[in-house]
């Protein structure tokens, strides 16, 4: 049997496990679909590529994976964030720790990271190889190889599916793992959108298109449990359909079985101000815009977009004057710039996610070594596993931590 490794697709685990794999002496071959690696790693994080979160405590980097978090038990204690942040300096990336933990490249470039990837496995000894892998070689309980779209087959004493999620299709993740492990003989959990923008009820939404809100603060409130299930602050952003945002895919990944009016978004457009504060300073506001129309003096307040949304659902005509606004209006209008409430009717298809929910059934696959409990020297690693993380690095990690323990135990 040949001593070759083969690992499919070179996103963040597929190109860790080969280099982990190269560097202990393996033949490694591995097979990418795209004509470059590192697809979907380009994209994150805006192109910045947020690589890590810089958390010290296992039970931290645990607790931010809401799905099976667990199951990484072994494979963070093996490699933790601090180990990714290592693993790139000493590629030549310097790294710089924002907001949250979040670990970014110095340069703001993923392309730092992808190339620190695919630098390192290419003086490793890793061979790129293009190729859409549609089947596994399955022999007594063992894989022995796979085959390709184009019929090649391409033998191996183990295999590693790390071919990504649904989502991003784009980038090549289009669901041919999960379609590998199940012809393999393992479950696939339902898939589900995570860390993906909101269909939102209220049809203001397209008249507000393209508006960034910055500074906001926003509550998720499940109305089934009358619970908050989600708090955060930073920015989102209006679309046509609904809400999107670094703040929104955040809130998002904590809403399960979704139902439509379930959820809703309370937003403060002015955290930095308490009710009495922001009085006072409308107050302001008016007494020196005292002859304008109330549509008018929102100016210095709100966003230009947002003014007539404001207008209509304070319940102050639009064209009243300033010094004639009552008290019970104006507390009105303070009421609603700390609470503007959105509702949540869907997720965006999994297509517009950047995780994908559902996967591998962990159950089913050594937490350890990432190898199947099914197949010999079958393994899994990355978004093809069922686990998915809260947004902040925490994905990309679990990327990593699983691709170097399939990689080393490969």
């Amino acid at each position: 049997m040949a001593e070759n490794i083969v690992i499919i697709g070179a996103g963040a685990a597929g190109m860790m496990a080969a280099i982990q794999a190269a560097r202990l002496g393996k033949k490694v071959t591995l097979l990418e679909r795209n004509d470059r690696p590192g697809r979907k790693i380009i994209i994150t994080g805006k192109g910045r590529c947020n690589v890590t979160n810089a958390v010290n405590l296992l039970n931290e980097l645990i607790s931010a994976v809401p799905v099976n978090g667990r199951f990484l038990y072994s494979a963070f204690s093996n490699f933790m964030p601090q180990d990714t942040m290592d693993f790139f300096e000493q590629e030549g990336v310097a790294l710089k720790i924002e907001r949250g933990n979040r670990v970014f490249p110095v340069s703001d470039s993923s392309m730092d990271i992808v190339d620190a990837l695919h630098n390192a496995a290419k003086k490793a000894g890793v061979a790129f190889k293009k190729g859409r892998v549609v089947d596994l070689v399955i022999e007594d309980g063992a894989v022995t190889g796979v085959v390709t779209e184009e019929g090649e087959a391409v033998s191996a004493s183990s295999v590693l599916v790390a071919t990504g999620g649904k989502s991003y299709p784009g980038t090549g993740s289009t669901g041919d793992g999960y379609m590998l492990a199940q012809k393999a003989g393992h479950t696939v959990t339902e898939l589900k959108p995570s860390l993906v923008p909101l269909e939102i009820h209220e049809g203001f939404c397209s008249q507000l298109q393209g508006l960034s809100l910055r500074n906001v603060a926003i509550k998720v409130e499940d109305t089934s449990k009358c619970r908050i299930v989600y708090e955060d602050f930073g920015e989102m952003l209006f679309t046509h359909f609904g809400v999107s945002g670094p703040l929104i895919l955040s809130a998002s990944s904590h809403m399960r079985d979704m139902e439509r009016e379930k959820y809703v978004i309370h937003i403060d457009l002015k955290p930095a101000l308490s009710h009495e504060q922001l009085d006072k300073r409308i107050v302001r506001d008016f007494t020196e815009n005292a002859n304008k129309d109330y549509v008018n003096s929102l100016s210095l307040l709100l966003p230009r977009k947002l003014i007539p949304v404001a207008a209509k659902l304070t319940d102050i005509k639009a064209s009243t004057k300033t010094n004639q606004i009552t008290r019970e209006q104006r507390a009105g209008l303070v009421e609603w710039l700390k609470d503007f409430k959105v509702t949540v009717t869907d997720f965006r298809p999994i297509e517009e996610a950047i995780v994908t929910s559902g996967g591998v059934k962990v159950s089913e696959v050594d937490p350890k070594t990432m190898q199947s409990k099914f197949v010999k020297g079958l393994y899994f690693a990355g978004e093809v596993l069922d686990v998915d993380a809260y947004t902040g690095g925490f994905n990309l990690q679990i990327a990593f931590s699983t691709g170097y323990a399939a990689g080393v135990n490969m």
